[in-house]
């Protein structure tokens, strides 16, 4: 048994080989960018370094030796020592009796370090996911995504939904094949283990893909559309997971049972709903927290403070037995919303650049890790038969996924998704660290076993074939790129006064019910409760809310009582008042509601106002 000195040193030396890993990494994409080389993101090149480190770790490997000690076998073993070390080589009747006997301090062989940099699922969903996550609803343009959140919730919940269930019973419907073929055995793989696959499978991560459409600039549709898919369903396949691995049947998971059914529908929704509602109320304390203190005054103190509590939303989510990936996303979305616009100049700066540093690091961690794991993991079950039909499986669900939502979304859309468009998002649909995490969890059987290796070719191949083919496809499509991101199409530069005359004289904002009440809701109460903008509470809210309303306003909500304004829009937000006279709470309401629909669409299905500044 190593000594605490022998285990720090090898736990350094792994440290040591992952540190290296990314400098290495660093400098090659430095080079390859200077080269204006896109064929390989870092996460993939992480992945190959990964990859050749386990390479070389599995070929230095040592031989097993016992070393000092009583070795004894199961049938002789008739006593319990005080401690035991399972013999985890081919010697697996064996067991390392070290109670009595100290072992001598040997030199630490290749192949012990190769068996503990295994992939760890616990520390990737509790240390290197959330500040992803978050990064990616943090950073979220916010006038495309609210442009286009009807479309992008079609794609990540329905869409998410749709694909689990179409590679789950096309895995089972090869596996019963299998079966037939005498590859399997009948009850190797159940109903609830190819559901399962499904659903990890439905968590997209075009990570190498939105990199090279962020260098290129490429169409703003096409990129929130992409962007805001893979950043939702990421929760929504982890909760699905989770929901399907509770789901049990009276015939021991081969059958469908109709109860069963329900009770993981309900779980899935209760969960969903809880883990929004924690993430939601982060948001709330956060941004009260920044508005009411003179925290701004000192910039350090309010990031951190900004940090600790956007976690403590994933912490909390989990110790209720919640999503805590959901809470935090959600708690992303909404600081970005509201929160963002109490922190001072500086914070703005020093938060994303914090998160965007912790996403840099944590992805290529992980994909590091990843490519370790080819060789890392000592119980591979490699079944051809399985993994051809993963992937055939998972491009009729991608197609099954994107074209007939497309078809749908378009009949209520003023921009359609063009064909083009479409073919990309159906090559985009790559898998990414959130399936071969989810795959790790569980091991304990010959089929999850396969699963998991199977999700691990799905991911190589998709990072490294699909992630390189990335540029050369968008010429072939012959879509967009070197767009403004905040462009609309036939949106004219705009000058305040243009932005002020036109206003004053446009019709009242039409709309679904949905958006509109959305609309008076954001304006009228969020605002003005979260921020410094928006009009006063007192004037919102009925009269006997007066001592809340007077409590939850600012100050500065009396003396600017002028919109909450996205910070890259056209227009700030902040017009100036009609020169010799107030604008009363209604008009001023009205102008801003104006304000907000030309510039964030509706909550319709990708449906947003045409710019009134149009010709």
């Amino acid at each position: 048994m190593p000594t605490g000195l022998e285990r720090h040193r090898r736990e350094s030396t792994e440290l040591l080989l992952l540190v290296a890993i990314l400098i290495l990494t660093i400098l090659t994409m430095w080079v390859l960018k200077k080269r204006q080389v896109r064929f390989l993101h870092e996460t993939g090149g992480a992945m190959l370094y990964g990859f050749i480190l386990g390479l070389i770790l599995k070929l230095a490997a040592t031989p097993w030796k016992r070393g000092t000690g009583d070795i004894h076998e199961c049938v002789n073993l008739n006593t319990t020592p005080q401690f035991l070390l399972v013999n985890v080589t081919d010697r697996i009747h064996e067991y390392y009796h070290v109670g009595e006997v100290t072992p001598k301090p040997q030199a630490l062989p290749a192949g012990s370090i190769l068996h503990k940099m295994a992939f760890n699922p616990e520390i990737f969903f509790n240390l290197l996911l959330p500040p992803i996550i978050f990064h990616g609803a943090y950073s979220l343009n916010q006038r495309q995504f609210f442009r286009n959140i009807g479309s992008v919730l079609t794609f990540a919940f329905i869409g998410t939904l749709l694909t689990c269930g179409i590679i789950g019973f096309c895995m089972l419907g090869f596996v019963q094949l299998m079966v037939r073929l005498g590859h399997i055995v009948d009850g190797d793989f159940s109903l609830r283990d190819c559901l399962l696959f499904g659903s990890l499978m439905s968590a997209t991560d075009p990570v190498t893909v939105l990199a090279i459409f962020t260098e290129l600039r490429v169409d703003s549709d096409l990129y929130i559309l992409l962007f805001g898919e893979s950043v939702l369903n990421d929760a929504v396949a982890i909760v699905l997971t989770y929901t399907i691995s509770t789901y049990d049947t009276a015939a021991g998971g081969s059958a469908f049972d109709v109860g069963a059914f329900f009770l993981s529908a309900g779980h899935f929704v209760g969960v969903f709903a809880g883990s929004f509602t924690m993430g939601l109320a982060y948001t709330v304390i956060t941004a009260l927290v920044t508005k009411f203190t003179q925290l701004k005054e000192l910039p350090l103190l309010e990031t951190g403070l900004f940090f600790l509590l956007s976690w403590s939303s994933f912490l909390s989510a989990e110790a209720c037995g919640l999503s805590g990936i959901v809470a935090v996303l959600f708690c992303g979305i909404t600081q970005a919303r509201y929160t963002v616009h109490n922190l001072s100049s500086e914070a703005k700066v020093r938060t994303t650049q914090l998160f965007e540093f912790l996403n840099f690091l944590s992805e290529n961690f992980t994909f590091c890790y990843i490519g370790l794991a080819m060789f890392t993991i000592q119980t591979h079950v490699f079944q051809a038969f399985f993994i051809f039909g993963a992937f055939l499986s998972i491009m009729l669900a991608r197609a099954c996924n994107i074209y007939p939502l497309s078809f749908l979304l378009n009949l209520g859309r003023q921009r359609r998704i063009p064909g083009n468009i479409q073919h990309m998002m159906m090559f985009s649909g790559l898998r990414g660290a959130v399936a071969f995490a989810l795959a790790a969890l569980d091991t304990s059987t010959e089929a999850r076993r396969a699963i998991l290796s199977t999700t691990l070719l799905v991911v190589l191949v998709t990072v490294w074939v699909m992630g390189s083919a990335t540029v050369p496809m968008l010429g072939w499509l012959d879509i967009r790129v070197g767009v403004d991101p905040d462009e609309s199409p036939g949106e004219a530069p705009c000058s305040q006064a243009a932005v002020k005359g036109s206003l004053a004289a446009a019709p009242q904002p039409q709309g679904p019910l949905m958006w509109q009440l959305w609309k008076a809701l954001d304006y009228r109460y969020l605002r003005p409760a979260l921020t410094h903008k928006g009009p006063p509470l007192t004037t919102t809210l009925p009269l006997w809310c007066g001592p809340l309303a007077r409590l939850l306003t600012s100050p500065h909500a009396y003396e600017n009582q002028e919109q909450l304004g996205n910070a890259d829009d056209c227009s700030s937000g902040k017009m100036d008042r009609a020169e010799g006279g107030q604008e009363s709470p209604g008009e001023a309401e009205a102008s801003t509601t104006q304000q907000d629909d030309l510039l964030e669409g509706d909550l319709g299905l990708g449906t947003h106002a045409t710019p009134i500044w149009t010709d």
